[in-house]
């Protein structure tokens, strides 16, 4: 079990340091903004989709390394 904690933590810390998908996307068809007051996160989240596909998403906003 500690090996599997050891590696969540260290995906965390490297998806925080080297965020993922970060950034506008222009042209998105989908858009939600999210806000946790408990710890200060906040989320604009945008998608591309297609009929029934995601074919793009992108975040941007600041938070922790976990919303990241």
């Amino acid at each position: 079990m500690d090996e599997l904690r050891d590696l969540y933590q260290e995906m965390i810390l490297d998806h925080g340091k080297n965020p993922r998908n970060q950034g506008r996307l222009d042209g998105s068809t989908h858009a939600a903004d999210g806000h946790n007051p408990l710890c200060g996160d906040m989320l604009h989240l945008m998608l591309t989709v297609d009929g029934d596909t995601v074919t793009d998403a992108r975040f941007d906003g600041q938070g922790c390394a976990i919303s990241t």
